[in-house]
């Protein structure tokens, strides 16, 4: 039983894990493309 609930604290914090990187990585890839796009998206709105 113990051995059973170690692997699903493992598995847990693997998810959790996982889960934190990919919040980051789209965090960060969203500001990019917020700072390549938004410029020229305004610009065009603007001229319409």
């Amino acid at each position: 039983m113990i051995g059973g609930s170690v692997d699903a604290m493992i598995e847990a914090g693997l998810v959790i894990g996982i889960v934190l990187l990919e919040a980051i990585v789209l965090y960060v890839g969203y500001g990019a493309a917020e700072q390549v796009l938004a410029g020229p998206v305004v610009d065009r709105i603007k001229n319409v």
